[in-house]
């Protein structure tokens, strides 16, 4: 053996004389010998378990590049020629209807146009665009849903409802962080009353999973408060089949908690929520009228029978601050509600009336970018300006959905499907913001 490769080691007769093998690559040899305790030209102890023969070079120097730092220095820009924050300035004014096509441009535009920089950017410029999403019971029973872009006019094409309500009746619906939409509760006809709860998002236009409710019911009340989605009464099958109980979902803790109970049993028919408090009326025991508000900041409920109640029909909303309702079955009345006189009084007339068929009834009242969108069965939709101190100013109604009248082939075939199938009628009605 050549003794000049050989070095005696410090502990003497317990050292061992190595020589570092004579290699090209910058790999670490860790492991090679266990028994080893001691290295060649290493400046401390090293245990056996974590032997490196080299020690000088360190392992992780010369990884492969599958970090994310090293991806995300050498991937593709977002648009050749130009820095990503010009390119998400430019994307981002990409028109609602299209994102759904470039999320199909590759995995980063996949990534960008899902995410909530992207549409918080939207919103910051106010190019934010709110679409009208409706379900529908056909006459077979089957809900379908559609969505309507109010800037193009037409009908754009969406997943289908999801299997547990796609016969489902009594659901609740409501949306959640302006682009959530969800559905929970009701009655399936084969498994009955039900506490699950799914949701839509319009960014990603996929459908996902919520944490279910604490009590099965269905045919209940719903509301949104502060980002906080609200559900009470209802019925559910066993002896106490009205129910009193009411419970809130946080998205930010993501968990269902119960609330105060109602101060009677009760089915409700019509809620709205109005001076930040939550308004029902529906049917309690032995068939009669009730009518309850509940205050989020005191957690509790109140009877209430003053003029906004007794005066109150289906449907009706609230926006900016003052409550409106329909004054008419085809929608083309509006009435609103006037707290210092407490009586609803008559708002503003279209002077051109539709008829009374169940396809022509106004089915939904919604705010739609700051006016009011009524829904009818039929699909059709009138946009009305009530910020425009001239009432009667008939400009102020505008037809942005008519059946027979719309502006390219798929509204028109919607329209003749929704005109035919006289049964069917809407049963939800919700803005989605993306």
């Amino acid at each position: 053996m050549d003794l000049s490769s050989q070095r005696q080691s410090p502990n003497g007769s317990r050292g061992f004389r190595l020589q570092a093998p004579l290699v090209d690559s910058v790999s670490c040899y860790c492991r090679v010998d266990s028994g080893l305790k001691t290295v060649v030209e290493a400046r401390k102890f090293v245990p056996g378990s974590k032997l490196c023969i080299q020690p000088d070079i360190n392992p992780n120097a010369h990884r492969r590049k599958n970090s994310k730092r090293e991806r995300t220095r050498i991937q593709p820009p977002l648009l050749p020629g130009l820095p990503d924050d010009l390119a998400v300035a430019c994307l981002i004014r990409v028109p609602r209807a299209e994102h759904r096509k470039l999320r199909l441009v590759c995995k980063r535009w996949y990534r960008l146009a899902s995410g909530n920089f992207f549409y918080s950017q939207r919103k910051l410029l106010g190019m934010s665009e709110e679409w009208v999403y409706v379900f529908k019971r056909d006459r077979d029973g089957k809900i379908s849903w559609n969505t309507f872009d109010p800037s193009s006019q037409i009908w754009q094409p969406l997943p289908p409802v999801p299997r547990e309500y796609s016969e489902a009746v009594g659901f609740g619906c409501a949306v959640l962080s302006g682009c959530h939409l969800y559905l929970f509760g009701g009655k399936d006809p084969l498994r009955g009353s039900m506490r699950r709860v799914i949701f839509y998002n319009a960014r990603t236009n996929k459908w996902h999973r919520a944490p279910d409710m604490l009590r099965k019911r269905h045919f209940f009340g719903c509301c949104v408060i502060n980002n906080c989605l609200y559900v009470a009464g209802g019925e559910c099958e066993g002896i106490q089949r009205t129910l009193r109980s009411a419970e809130v979902y946080d998205p930010n803790k993501n968990r269902w908690s119960f609330i105060a109970d109602m101060s009677t049993a009760m089915v409700p028919l019509i809620g709205v929520v109005y001076d930040k408090k939550w308004f029902l009326k529906g049917l309690g025991s032995h068939q009669l009228v009730m009518s309850e508000a509940y205050d989020p900041e005191v957690n509790s409920w109140s009877p209430v029978s003053d003029g906004m109640v007794s005066g109150w029909r289906n449907p009706c909303t609230s926006l900016n601050g003052r409550l409106y309702g329909l004054d008419c079955r085809d929608g083309c009345k509006l009435r609103a509600y006037d707290e210092t006189a407490d009586s609803w009084n008559k708002f503003m007339d279209s002077k051109v009336h539709l008829g009374n068929s169940k396809s022509l009834e106004a089915a939904a009242l919604v705010p739609l970018n700051n006016k009011l969108c009524i829904i009818r069965n039929n699909m059709s939709m009138s946009l009305v300006d009530v910020s425009n101190p001239d009432k009667n100013d008939p400009r102020l109604w505008e037809n942005i959905a008519v059946k027979g009248q719309s502006k390219n082939i798929l509204s028109n075939i919607w329209s003749s499907i929704a005109g035919r199938a006289l049964k069917s009628h809407i049963v939800h009605c919700q803005v989605l913001q993306a």
